[in-house]
């Protein structure tokens, strides 16, 4: 899968989940400081992707997941290794 249909869904997610303006999202956006989100907040982004992709991602692997980027290579590395 590529890496834009990963962002995509990181995208949507993130529409759906935190009520915010697609058109405002980047990479670079920072779930804590763009977003307002806390970890909980991030966790349930992981959540649907988890199940979009059918994957399931440890929440260790969520430590070091500030932005969108970060969370789509989160998911890149579980379906490379599934």
């Amino acid at each position: 899968m590529e890496r834009t249909e990963i962002l995509d869904a990181v995208y949507d997610a993130c529409v759906e989940i935190l009520k915010v303006d697609k058109a405002e999202l980047s990479e670079t956006t920072s779930f804590a400081d763009d977003l307002d989100a806390d970890s909980l907040a991030l966790v349930e982004v992981v959540m649907q992707l988890e199940e979009q992709f059918d994957l399931r991602i440890p929440e260790d692997d969520l430590d070091d997941v500030a932005t969108i980027g970060a969370a789509a290579d989160v998911v890149a590395t579980h379906l490379a290794a599934a």
